[in-house]
């Protein structure tokens, strides 16, 4: 299956040069687009350094895990930086080596995750606390900090990660569902207040992704529960789903801005709503044979 980034409708004389992973630079920049993404060592997050990686861009990769790190460095080349998006500390020295390789072009928001399904009246405050640090204050955190590094760049991105559950709700789902609507409620505030600025503002919201970690994290190991949650699902997304819409958003022409994007597979119709069966066409005979593009 082509990757839709793959995908350049760019007209021939106005196309760059494939170095720049098929985004327009500002005139006179030298050296490969450069960009930070957090959230590095697995899923999304390393599926977005991967593919970055491979359009020649010059990428960042940041997470808590330094084995994970250092393999996918290993594989990709990217340059690894070690920290959590929750420190002052570790954000700051990420901005002071990100900045030390040159303008920083995009910073990609992908660190985050759920934990726990209790209902309202039984919800663990820690673990909304610990979420919201993580999925909105880290957002915020490393937005601030790379701000004056995406004005000098002349050309600067931020992407912010949310979820079908910031456009929706669902029940077991609040804790995760009031931080993804605080992060909808940055990306937009945001977007108006850098009008007039060179840096666009790019939220994607996927839907149901099938990763190995952040359902077993979410039901805290148990991967029974985990596994209940894609059962039955036809292809739910992937990670480098997700991970080819941020390319293609990133790698538009830098006066196309996708502002918000909402992807999820066939098998679901909302954030509640998921068909748990093969899909099949009403009224036609099954075919075993079916065309699929993949």
């Amino acid at each position: 299956m082509a990757l839709v980034s793959d995908l350049d409708t760019t007209p021939s004389h106005d196309r760059p040069s494939p170095d720049h992973g098929g985004a327009r630079r500002r005139p006179g920049a030298d050296g490969p687009l450069r960009a930070v993404v957090t959230g590095a060592s697995s899923g999304i997050g390393e599926a977005c350094v991967r593919l970055l990686r491979a359009r020649g861009w010059d990428v960042v990769a940041f997470a808590r895990r330094a084995d994970r790190l250092a393999d996918l460095a290993e594989r990709t080349g990217a340059h690894p930086v070690v920290g959590d998006v929750t420190s002052d500390d570790d954000v700051a020295r990420l901005v002071a080596e990100a900045g030390a390789r040159g303008p920083v072009n995009a910073v990609l928001n992908i660190a985050g995750y759920g934990l726990g399904v209790d209902h309202v009246d039984e919800a663990k405050v820690d673990e909304w606390r610990d979420m919201y640090e993580t999925n909105v204050l880290g957002t915020v955190r490393v937005t601030k900090a790379f701000l004056p590094l995406l004005r000098a760049s002349h050309r600067g991105d931020i992407v912010l990660m949310t979820s079908t559950a910031g456009h929706d709700t669902y029940v077991g789902g609040s804790g995760y569902v009031a931080s993804k609507h605080a992060l909808l409620g940055v990306a937009k505030t945001l977007r108006l207040e850098l009008v007039g600025e060179p840096i666009r503002v790019i939220e994607i919201a996927p839907g149901l992704v099938h990763t190995p970690e952040f359902s077993l994290n979410r039901y805290h190991g148990d991967q029974a529960g985990a596994d209940a949650v894609y059962a039955g699902v036809e292809d739910p997304l992937t990670a480098d789903d997700v991970a080819d819409v941020v390319t293609f958003a990133v790698t538009r022409p830098h006066h196309v801005n996708i502002d918000s994007l909402i992807l999820r597979p066939v098998a679901q119709a909302s954030t509640y709503s998921l068909w748990r069966a093969p899909l099949e066409p009403k009224g036609v005979p099954a075919r075993e044979d079916t065309h699929r593009d993949d």
